[in-house]
């Protein structure tokens, strides 16, 4: 995430909204982003009902790992019509590449 947040710039020179996404509490959000130092773009709950955003977005029930409850890691380019226009599955432990996302985001816009 710590990442993300150093090249917000450039995710919105392209005129891309970086939005985080998963299954823990608000309060575990609030936590995880004091603990980064504070992020300036949105993390989002997607608690109830319980990883209906995952299930929507075909990462959840899990298919790269084994643990119950924890969707995969993925991170998706959604387009201006609201269409999926790239996507990426990672290991839990894998952090993305966010020069290989900002590749993607300008082969879309």
């Amino acid at each position: 995430m710590s990442a993300f947040q150093a090249q917000l710039a450039n995710f919105a020179g392209l005129g891309a909204q970086v939005v985080g996404v998963n299954t823990d509490s608000v309060f575990s959000h609030i936590a995880f982003q004091k603990s980064l130092g504070g992020l300036e773009f949105p993390v989002v709950t997607d608690r109830w009902p319980y990883a209906a955003t995952a299930e929507a977005y075909g990462i959840f029930p899990p298919s790269k790992h084994e643990i119950p409850f924890v969707n995969d890691r993925a991170i998706f380019i959604v387009d201006k019509n609201g269409k999926v226009a790239w996507a990426k599955m990672y290991e839990l432990r894998q952090l993305p590449d966010v020069g290989e996302v900002l590749d993607a985001l300008r082969g879309v816009a």
